[in-house]
């Protein structure tokens, strides 16, 4: 067999089978297989408040001002642009949860909401108010539940997040989704717990992480994706090639004064 033929078989057989292993580790649920539809296992999830949580709590009823008592004023943000000034519409204040898990609310005092959900939060906050109040509205929701997304994402940083539902696929998707170079059977979750820390590993590959208590994120949570090999050869690749380049500019500056020296005493 002509040798040029055999080695560009050789070339097509090797970068078809990069190309089928590059598709295999960009995939995503890859344990499902080739079924078309089925059901997959979901975990307990709930947000759970803590300390140093922000909450919003507006409460209202059928008569305004019988609630009025139970709400904190409201304020008017005002900024100037030139010679303009705009004052934005009123914005209700948050309520943030102390160290030892409550709240100061108005007309009640303190009221401890740490280890509650907001939905078991506002039906207390119903309870108690209905006491003096008919038919009370108590609306509660965390305003400072946010995420850190770091390592081979395409845009990592901080997701704020509107809702308190969110999953390990929503931080990823805020974050542009994992760059090709992203580990996907190695995605670590760091969570606080009290005054620990506490962490896992997700195989992003693997369908049966929808029923880890790590899918769904909690405030605070920190998502790194670990690079490949690939990437992480490439760094060593470039920082092996600055340091080179580095040592090479040091000699020839070096070689460049010892040589000027040697000119100026020839020259005496």
């Amino acid at each position: 067999m002509n040798p040029i033929f055999r080695m560009t078989i050789a070339v097509i057989s090797v970068f078809i089978l990069t190309a089928c292993h590059t598709t295999n580790h960009l995939s995503y649920l890859q344990t499902l297989g080739e079924s078309r539809e089925g059901t997959l296992a979901a975990s307990d999830y709930s947000i759970r408040i803590a300390p140093a949580d922000e909450l919003q709590i507006v409460v209202t009823s059928v008569v305004p001002m019988a609630t009025v008592e139970y709400n904190l004023p409201s304020t008017n943000t005002t900024y100037t642009s030139g010679s303009n000034s705009v004052t934005t519409s009123p914005t209700q204040q948050s309520y943030t949860v102390d160290s030892e898990g409550c709240i100061m609310f108005p007309v009640l005092g303190k009221i401890h909401v740490a280890g509650e959900t907001t939905a078991q939060v506002r039906e207390k906050l119903t309870r108690l108010i209905g006491e003096r109040v008919k038919d009370p509205q108590v609306l509660v929701k965390l305003i400072n539940f946010k995420v850190n997304v770091m390592g081979e994402v395409r845009n990592p940083h901080t997701v704020y997040v509107g809702s308190e539902r969110f999953s390990i696929f929503d931080a990823l998707a805020a974050a542009g989704d994992l760059t090709e170079y992203g580990r996907r059977d190695n995605v670590t979750i760091i969570r606080e717990d009290g005054d620990s820390l506490l962490y896992t590993r997700l195989d992003l590959r693997d369908a049966g992480i929808t029923s880890s208590p790590y899918f769904y994120l909690r405030q605070n949570d920190v998502v790194i994706v670990e690079p490949n090999t690939i990437r992480q050869s490439n760094s060593k690749y470039n920082q092996n090639n600055a340091f080179k380049l580095s040592v090479i500019s040091t000699i020839v500056s070096a070689v460049s004064v010892i040589a000027s020296l040697v000119i100026a005493l020839a020259v005496r």
